[in-house]
């Protein structure tokens, strides 16, 4: 049973970097709860793939492959979804990556990717969508932050750097779009069992430090974070807006 507050039954989801770890995770949550998906990538096949086993699952399911950094490549592929498959009513900023080294020997090139990945697409993404979202008055935007918004650890000073960024431009977009019905949310995950993070997740020395570091003690896994999309995907959310949720196990609570 859904409750109507949570019930996304009529209603289109675009997830952006969605088909594996948590933006499959969250795609698939909300497609549980009712709403039609639409999953986006850049490599075909694997986006095909996701979308297959989701409508093996008994869901509605669309594949739009389009690269989230490049302008153009969005407006475009915004464009064709509206026109050929419908209105986004939600969309979440889940594209992402990370790249790990000291910063004084961080290479400006990854830079300028993680800039790029992390936060451009975001503003690409998040303005190409609430366009529509503004003529019809009404629309959910979720953003995918991280428990770097808040905290900084070596070697990752760069997607520290966007994710706080992420942060502050979800106020920015309630500041300038909540006019026009739209709550524009985000979601900051701690530390979750994902491809991203796998190298730490088989680390014992870097589990070892988090599991002590986080009050609940563990990893997160990817479908705990489905509850909290959910409630900032529909009506449960109507007053919300320019929020970050952090969804950490704790970690942030704590110096």
């Amino acid at each position: 049973m859904v409750f109507p507050l949570f019930d996304l039954s009529g209603r289109r989801a675009l997830v952006t970097g969605s088909s594996q770890g948590i933006g499959y995770a969250l795609a698939e949550g909300l497609a549980a709860h009712g709403a039609e998906v639409i999953l986006n990538g850049r490599s075909p096949d694997k986006v095909e793939a996701a979308v297959e086993t989701l409508r093996k699952g008994g869901h509605t399911a669309h594949a739009a492959v389009f690269d989230v950094t490049d302008k153009d490549s969005v407006a475009n592929g915004v464009a064709a979804i509206e026109a050929d498959i419908g209105p986004i009513d939600i969309l979440v900023n889940n594209a992402g990556m990370q790249f790990r080294t000291p910063l004084e020997d961080f290479p400006a090139d990854k830079w300028e990717l993680l800039l790029t990945t992390n936060i451009s697409s975001v503003f690409y993404v998040g303005q190409a969508v609430a366009r529509h979202m503004i003529a019809r008055g009404k629309g959910k935007i979720i953003n995918i932050a991280s428990v770097q918004s808040e905290l900084a650890r070596p070697g990752i000073a760069p997607y520290t750097a966007t994710k706080g960024a992420v942060k502050n431009l979800t106020r920015g977009m309630c500041a300038d779009w909540a006019k026009y019905g739209i709550q524009i949310n985000a979601i900051a995950p701690g530390y979750f069992k994902t491809p991203l993070n796998q190298a730490l997740v088989d680390s014992a020395e870097f589990s070892g430090w988090l599991e002590k570091r986080t009050p609940a003690g563990r990893w997160g896994n990817v479908d705990e974070l489905v509850g909290s999309a959910v409630f900032l995907a529909g009506n449960a959310s109507s007053f919300v807006n320019g929020h970050t949720l952090y969804v950490d196990g704790g970690i942030t609570t704590c110096l």
